[in-house]
């Protein structure tokens, strides 16, 4: 590129120069350095020779753009070039693997420096992602290897001693492959809604809400919760199981995570839906324990359940609200937990209004 742009530059050095010479030898014709006698005859005045003489000066003033054309054009596109060459140096860096080195192009805001910056938000995005991907492998690892070294420890003890109550064996080998189908399915579910593999249908978030509402009725009935669902219509457009995917899983962590059972107070779970410019509100709020802002912010982590919240009996597999938010996040949408000062949680999804709605 440095040497095209190289003999482009001398090449129309060349030809400014050529096309301003012939424009000074036809001016010089013009001004009547060719005359005629008195009979007529054609003759040459000294201006001819001048003429004559103006060729090889201009032949040495194309030879001397020639010249100045490539070295200068030369040194020119390299400075142009430079950096390009940054970019290049930094894309292959990135390339070998290193997602934290950054071009941080000096100078004025032309092309290349957006470029470039465009390029270090690309980094930047790329090397929090594979972090994140990376961290939710390795918790993936972990809470996998559990149910499976349990199921590992059962089978040995029950090889040991042949005599045991197999039914015993039967009921918790049970429970841990249950809770092994159920993080593997939260994991496929997680990967498909990140990819965003899904067809867009309009959707009314308020029957959703309703639907999922019903369908959790008898589990908050069994915790001693209150449920109420209220609102307006809420039409948007996205995946209708994602969608209530995630609004099952919200109702569903505002039921487990309450107050206690045996405490004095009665909890409840409020769902609400709701209509602003361009945009539709899915509410989900619960009463609870007071939870601190620095537990709240790492709710939605995979695998992050918080201690204050786990209920021996429903503490899930740790992916609710990672799901939730992947799947407000593929919808175009935004996800916000708030602490209520009383105790308990509000979650609101904001999502993209479909269009007409």
């Amino acid at each position: 590129m440095r040497l095209k742009l190289t003999l482009s530059y001398a090449g129309f050095l060349m030809l400014a120069g050529a096309l301003l010479l012939v424009a000074v030898g036809v001016f010089l014709l013009r001004q009547g350095w060719l005359q005629t006698n008195e009979s007529g005859a054609v003759r040459l005045t000294p201006g001819t020779l001048f003429v004559r003489d103006f060729a090889p000066t201009a032949a040495a003033v194309l030879v001397f753009l020639l010249v100045f054309g490539l070295l200068g054009g030369w040194g020119l596109a390299g400075r142009m070039l430079a950096p390009l060459d940054r970019i290049t140096r930094a894309t292959r860096t990135a390339a070998a693997g290193s997602l934290s080195h950054r071009i941080r192009l000096p100078g004025r805001r032309d092309e290349f420096r957006e470029l470039a910056d465009a390029f270090d938000t690309m980094l930047a995005q790329l090397e929090a992602h594979v972090a994140e991907q990376q961290r939710f492998a390795a918790n993936a690892s972990h809470e996998l290897r559990t149910p499976l070294a349990i199921s590992k420890t059962l089978l040995d003890v029950a090889r040991a001693d042949p005599h045991r109550d197999t039914g015993e064996l039967v009921d918790r080998l049970h429970t841990v492959n249950t809770r092994a189908i159920d993080l593997t399915e939260a994991l496929l579910l997680l990967s498909r809604a990140g990819r965003r593999s899904f067809t867009r249908e309009d959707v009314d978030l308020s029957l959703v809400a309703e639907e999922a509402a019903e369908t959790l009725h008898p589990l908050a009935e069994n915790h001693g919760v209150t449920l109420e669902t209220s609102g307006d219509i809420a039409p948007t457009s996205g995946s209708p199981a994602l969608l209530l995917q995630l609004t099952t899983n919200l109702v569903h962590n505002a039921i487990v995570h309450n107050v206690p059972e045996e405490g004095p107070e009665e909890g409840s779970v409020r769902v609400h839906t709701g209509v602003r410019p361009g945009s539709v509100v899915l509410t989900v709020e619960n009463t609870g324990e007071r939870l601190t802002p620095q537990l709240v912010a790492t709710l939605t982590e995979p695998f992050r359940r918080g201690s204050e919240r786990v209920r021996t009996d429903q503490a899930g597999v740790g992916l609710g609200l990672a799901i939730v938010k992947t799947v407000t996040e593929a919808h175009g949408g935004t996800l916000t937990l708030t602490p209520r000062p009383a105790g308990g949680l509000r979650i609101t999804v904001e999502l993209p209004a479909a269009s007409g709605g």
